[in-house]
Formats: structure tokens, sequence, C-alpha cells
């Protein structure tokens, strides 16, 4: 009969272990950095207190004082609102900028970057120096030219008259707009409905042509479905009445149309030639990064360069390019707060008024906090995007 083995004892830690001593200087470090931390707040309280100010957050209920023009269509700010209230138009106007920016400078980016690879000599020197000059030219500065040559348009009343109609002016592009009606919500679900129908078309009919190599227009038919029934609603429910601008006095009438301001003009169109400078060169490098096999497989197959570029180049060139394209998203994000210096209302335009209020300090943590927020939410997404497109290696 065998006696049992007892387990090796675990070695026991000593002051001398050198885990033991990398767990100190982790915890000494953490706790130096906190008091030194807490010192700086209170030294801050202490200043702030001397000179008669007490940190506090109840201003926010306090009336702003300052007129807002755009945000709300149907509940603008007027003076007599809080503080709080001139922050959501502040947070809707900045997501105004961001999501019109971030769309538009990922379309044209990638038509520049395509561009710089282009093999015809005049495209190609045309994309290289707008990236060029973009990327090395201050972007304060082209916001300030931009918003200088919209300076010069002439009075409401002297408007450039479009077609549509539209009015271009120093008060800004006037424009018709749709304004839902009562039917608009019944066509609203009907092309929701028609969009699922037309995906999972576009899905069954794909898988079958990868799997029978015969070709199933699953592209065709599922986008078809989508577009005949949108077209085939709108002309029975008429969801959207078209209101076309007016002029109202030196101003055109914000109740009517569609009125967009030459501050978000300039901050918007800003934001999107600048940003997209770096964003052509990361789709570029993306492109390159693709082996040249690729492209001789794909003119082996009866390929075209431009299918070649949509179905087997550019998927691949935005794994690579996802993560850059993340940094210069969210560039994007901060550098829009730029847009206070051609006037335009957006978290930090309102932040400069909040600060006429006395409440320094907590006016900038609030600025910080929504601009923290906007940009963490977009890594997050753009990090779930990052990780469903890589390829899955078992």
């Amino acid at each position: 009969m065998t006696a049992p083995t007892s387990s090796p004892a675990s070695p026991k830690l000593s002051i001398t272990d050198i885990r033991v001593i990398r767990t100190l200087i982790q915890l000494v470090f953490l706790i130096g950095m906190t008091l030194l931390f807490a010192v700086l707040i209170n030294n801050g309280r202490i200043g702030l207190q001397r000179i008669g100010l007490t940190p506090s957050f109840d201003f926010l209920d306090n009336p702003s004082n300052m007129q807002i023009s755009e945000g709300l269509v149907n509940n603008p700010h007027v003076a007599q609102d809080s503080f709080a209230h001139a922050f959501l138009i502040g947070v809707i106007n900045t997501l105004r900028v961001v999501v019109i920016g971030l769309i538009l400078t990922t379309i044209f980016g990638v038509l520049v970057g395509i561009a710089r690879l282009s093999t015809n000599w005049l495209i190609r020197t045309l994309a290289t120096i707008y990236i060029e000059i973009m990327q090395n030219t201050p972007l304060l500065v082209q916001l300030v030219f931009i918003y200088a040559i919209f300076l010069s348009l002439p009075r409401a009343q002297e408007s450039i008259v479009l077609p549509g109609p539209s009015y271009i002016s120093v008060r800004g592009f006037a424009m018709p707009g749709l304004w839902p009606t009562d039917s608009t919500a019944v066509w609203t679900i009907l092309v929701l409905v028609a969009g699922v129908i037309g995906f999972i078309i576009w899905r069954t009919r794909r898988r079958i042509q990868i799997e029978t190599g015969k070709r199933t227009y699953a592209f065709e038919l599922g986008a078809g479905l989508l577009l005949a029934a949108a077209i085939l609603s709108w002309i029975i429910l008429r969801p959207y009445a078209v209101s076309y601008p007016e002029l109202l006095g030196p101003r055109y009438n914000p109740q009517v149309g569609v009125v967009v301001s030459i501050a978000f003009s300039s901050i918007t169109l800003g934001l999107v030639l600048y940003t997209s400078a770096f964003v052509a060169e990361i789709i570029r490098s993306g492109i390159q990064s693709v082996p040249n096999g690729q492209w001789e497989a794909a003119r082996s197959q009866g390929f075209g360069y431009f299918q070649t570029l949509r179905l087997i180049v550019l998927p691949q060139a935005f794994r690579v390019a996802i993560p850059p394209l993340t940094n210069q998203y969210l560039n994007l994000i901060k550098n829009s707060s730029l847009g206070a210096v051609v006037g335009y209302a957006d978290i930090f335009g309102v932040g400069k008024i909040g600060f006429e209020s006395g409440q320094t300090v907590p006016v900038v943590v609030i600025v910080i906090v929504l601009y923290l927020t906007l940009d963490l939410f977009t890594a997050f997404l753009m990090n779930l995007i990052n990780q469903r497109a890589q390829f899955k290696v078992r």
C-alpha cells in the first residue's frame, strides 16, 4: 500500500521577493498620485474661495441671457431659458456637425485617396496638391478663410437665386424642405419592412451565388425592392409636404424651408476638407497594402478597374484602415470645438458664453465630460466595426 503523496508547499513570499517589491512600488505610486490630485483640487478650491467664487452646478437652472437661433427649430433657445437648455442645444448642434462631417469626410476622403493612385496624371496631381495644402496649413486658418468667403456673399435682400428655388446670402443657405404629414409614420414603417425583406433577399441570393458561381443579381433585387416600395408608397401616401423658403425682412423665415447658417456651413466644410486629406492618405496606404496578386487575379477573371476596387481591394484596404480612421474621426469631433471661432453655438460655443455666469470651473468640467462622452462612444462603435471586419482565424 502506497503512502499518499503530498503536494509541494507553495513558496512563501518575503519582502525581498521581486513580485512584492513591484506591487509595493505600484501601490506607493498610486497613493502618491491620489494625494497629489487631492492637493491640487484643494488648492484650486481655496484659490477660488479667496476671490469669492464657490464652484457649483446650481447655475444650470439660471437664465442664460443669450439667444441661440440654431438647434431645435420648434423650440429655439431664448434668453429666459436655463443654461441646462443652452447646453442641450450645444450638444444638438455639435452632433449635427459631427454626424454630417463624418459621413462627408469618409466619402470625400475615399474618393481623394483613390484619385491619389490614379493613372491619370492630372487627377493624381490635383489630389496630391489638395492633400499637401490641407495637411500643411492650420485648421484654424482654413476655417477663418472659409468664413471670410461666406461673409463676402450678398445681403439676404440680394440673395443669389438657384433652382429649387434656393437662396444663398450672408444670412446662410435657404432651400426647400420636407415637413412630415400624418402619413409619415406609416410610410417609414413600410420602407423599413421593405428594407428588411430586401436585405434578406440580398443575403440569400448572395450565398447562392457564392456556392454555385452563377450570377443571381442579389444586390439589384434587394435594392430594387426597397426603391420600388419607397417610391410607390410615397406616391400613394405623400408622407412629406414640400416647404419653400421665404424672405422675412433682412433674414429668412426659419419656420419654412430649410435654412443653414454660414457658421454651420463654415465649420462643417472646414472640418470635411481638412480631415478628408488625412483620410485620403489612410485609404491610399490601405489600398497599397493589398498585394498586387489580388489585382492580377481580378483581371484574369475579367473584372474591371472599379469592380476590382469595390469588390476586392477596398474591403481588404478598410480592414487595415479602420484603426487610423478611428483616430481621424476622434480628431474631427475634438476639432469641431473650433466652431466657436466662427460664432457657431456648439458645446464649446455655449461654454464660452457660460463663463459669464462666474462658474468657470463647472462649465469647463461640463464641456470636457460632453466631448469625452462623444469621443468614447465613437471609439466604442469603431472598435466594434474593427472587430467585425477583421479576419477570423480558427
